[in-house]
Formats: C-alpha cells, structure tokens, sequence
C-alpha cells in the first residue's frame, strides 16, 4: 500500500509541475528530487550522485551524437532553395492525379523529412513555397494548409527521426532498425493522404483550380534534375548506413558533409549559411539533450519507487486485453498531445509505458513506430502542436482555422495507427529482412 501511494505522490507532482508552466527539464529535476528525498528518503548526496551520473549515461551516449547532426544536416538544406526545387520537381509528376498539385505537400514532406529529422523543419521548409504557390493557382486552402500540417508530421516517423534517436537510447533499441521500421508506416500515412485528396478532388472537383498545366517531355525530364539535390542525400546517408559502412551517427556526419558539398555545388554556400545552421542546430539540439539527461534521472527515480511495477500491478488487476491495452494508451498519448511537445511525451512517459508494452507481447520496436504516430498526432492539435504554429506564421490564418483544415488528417493518423496495431508486419518487416 505504501508503494502505491509513493507512486500517487510522485505522479501528482508531475502533473502539478507541469500544470504551473514550469521547463520541462526544470519539472524533471523536481519530480525526481522529491521523489528520491521526500518519497524513497534518500540523501541529499546520493541523489546528486545519482543525477550526475544520469546525467553523463544519458546525454553523453554515443548513439545521441547524431541528433546535431542529423538537426544540423537539415538546417543546412532548410537555407537553401531546396523547397522550390521540390516543388517545381514534384509538380509535372503530380499533375495527372485528382487534386493535382496538393500532392506536392505529401510528396515533398515525404522526401525532405528524409534529411531532416523534424516536424517543424518540415513543414517550414515545405510550407514556404506551398503554401504561396497553391492559394495563387487557387487550390482549396483548407486542404491545401490540412495536407501540409498532416504530411508536416512525417519528420517524427521517416527516418532519420530525431524521437526515433531519443527511443532508441532510451530504450535500448537499435536506432538502424528503428529507422527501417519507420519507412513502411510513413509510406502508408503519405499514401492515405493522397487518397484523401484524390477522393475529396473526385468528389469535388473545385478543389483544384479547372484548368490543368501541360507539361512536355523536356519538363519531365528536368523534374529529375530539380529532385536530384534531394535523392543524393538521402541515398548517402542511407546507403551508408545499410550497406554497413557506417553507423547512423557517422552516417550524419557524412550528411553533414554532403549538404554542405551540395550547398556548395548550387552556390549557395555562404559562412553566413554555415554559422545560422550551425547555431541553430546547436540550440535546438541542447534543448532536446537536456530532456533526454533529465529523463534519465526520472527513469531512475521512478524505478527506485517502484512505479512502473505498481502501474503494470494495478492494469493487470483491470484484466485487460493487450489490444485494450495499446487503446487505453493511445488515449492517454493524444491527451497528452494537447499539452506537450513530442520529444517532451516520449522522455517522461517510455519509462512507464515500455515496460507494460513489452509485458503485453508487443516488440518494442513495433511500438516505437506506434508511439511516434500518437507524437505526430500532437503535432496538429492545438493548444501546442508546433505544425500549426509554423503553419500559422506562413500563412496568416487563425490557429483554429488551421486546426479545423487539418482535422481529417489527425484522423487518418488515427486510422494509421490502428492499421499497424492490427497488422504489425507493417513495422516490422524492414527490420526483419535488413536489419
């Protein structure tokens, strides 16, 4: 009983911790402190004993090397005038679809999340040129700025994922396999979008302006070209990493290395380029690594409370099915998700979850792909999904508006995740044959 309420205690500080807008990193310190003093009645110095060498276990990993580099590669491209070429590469290619050029949101999304690692960064980069580009062709800005916040979020789940780094450390997982896993599942959200925007377009063709751009073979033929900027990174970096050349971390810096040598080659490398992308990566890469040591610190303490035994004990008591399970915490991800960023959710909570996950039989792999889905479901929910933010500041329009615009898309990530929950293969079965 007294183990119960130790867990109560600590619990009600988080979310009391939370709930007075405090830092995040700041809230895990104390919920941490309070629990191994007040709570377990450990000394003051061995608790900073312990948070030191947290401290250094958790942010000094090796594995979470890449984060700045996989964050420094993207702000690298973000500088330069890769979104137009997207844009105008992807256009002919999407031209004969219903919905025509409101593809190119999902398709762009899609392939710049591949060297970027970020929701926001995605959606920034995209949204720049889009966002302009399809409300002066006249495409329904609804579905125009709903697509762009949805596909946005493919910067969480396509590879390489910063939160699928932070999963991996945190749950010693292979990062190259959590990599693989994320391909096919971020294939299938990208494909339930265009389907949505080809029925939508059938259905009602004012969608997309009436007058349809012709293209010649020549446009094709330069589409490729406008692309190639883009397929070259990706395949540096991937094929370092799956032909066993490199790990993922040395596989960033060879990212690094070749979008700067792409900057370069566009003339468009500049130092003025080199330092704002390498601040800027520097700062948002320190935020994230200090989640990730104070997360460490929290797994701890919650361990040495017992908090995860008395959660799996009081689930278990409710007998409850593992697919009741995973919806009972799919729930609990998507309230989470209206007050707290992604990388925020997966460090305070995997320490609880993980366990009572793999207990249920599922492959910790399996859900760190479910996981990543019910993050990019945060991403488009307000008060503080980042995608409608980003949105909001490029194109002007209330934050609710956008919210309602990318509604349908929150539900087809729902859908996505019941498809990979009911068909696990999905996830799995990169990581099964190359892995």
């Amino acid at each position: 009983m007294e183990s119960v309420t130790s867990s109560l205690f600590l619990l009600l500080t988080m979310f009391l911790v939370l709930g007075l807008g405090i830092r995040i990193f700041i809230g895990l310190m104390v919920v941490s402190v309070v629990g191994l003093v007040f709570v377990q009645g450990l000394p003051i110095e061995q608790v900073c004993t312990i948070m030191v060498k947290r401290f250094y276990g958790g942010a000094g990993s090796w594995e979470l090397a890449c984060v700045p580099l996989f964050m420094w590669m993207g702000e690298i491209i973000f500088r330069t005038d890769v979104s137009d070429r997207l844009f105008n590469g992807l256009a002919p290619l999407m031209n004969k679809l219903p919905g025509r050029l409101l593809h190119t949101n999902v398709a762009a999304c899609a392939l710049f999340a591949a060297i970027s690692g970020s929701s926001a960064a995605t959606t920034a980069t995209v949204g720049k040129i889009t966002v302009t580009e399809l409300e002066n062709r006249k495409y329904n800005r609804n579905l125009s700025i709903g697509s762009l916040a949805g596909a946005g979020s493919f910067g969480l789940m396509i590879p390489p994922s910063i939160v699928f780094i932070i999963y991996g450390v945190l749950a010693e997982e292979s990062i190259a396999k959590l990599f693989l896993a994320g391909i096919l599942p971020g294939l299938m959200l990208a494909g339930l979008y265009s389907a949505y925007i080809i029925i939508r377009s059938l259905i009602n063709p004012s969608l997309a302006p009436k007058i349809e751009e012709s293209y010649s073979l020549r446009d094709y033929f330069h589409c490729f070209g406008q692309l190639t900027p883009v397929l070259i990174i990706i395949g540096i970096v991937f094929g370092s990493i799956y032909s066993g050349l490199a790990t993922p971390t040395e596989a960033a810096a060879v990212g690094v290395t070749a979008s700067l040598l792409v900057t370069v080659f566009l003339r468009q490398f500049s130092m003025k380029l080199f330092i704002e992308s390498l601040m800027e990566a520097l700062k948002t890469s320190c935020m994230v690594l200090t989640l990730v040591a104070g997360a460490g610190f929290l797994s701890t303490a919650i361990g040495l409370l017992h908090v995860p035994q008395e959660i799996s004990t009081a689930i278990t008591k409710l007998d409850l099915s593992p697919f009741q399970l995973i919806a009972v915490l799919g729930v609990f991800y998507m309230l989470l998700g209206f007050f707290l960023e992604s990388i925020s959710i997966t460090v305070m909570t995997l320490a609880i979850c993980l366990p009572l996950v793999t207990a249920a039989g599922f492959d910790p792999i399996w859900f760190g792909v479910f996981l990543v889905i019910m993050m990019e479901m945060a991403q488009i929910t307000p008060p503080v999904g980042f995608n409608l933010f980003v949105i909001q500041g490029m194109s002007g329009y209330p934050i609710e508006r956008v919210a309602i615009a990318a509604a349908p898309f929150f539900c087809l990530m729902l859908l996505g995740a019941i498809i990979i929950t009911v068909f696990p293969q999905i996830a799995l079965l990169l990581p099964s044959i190359l892995g």
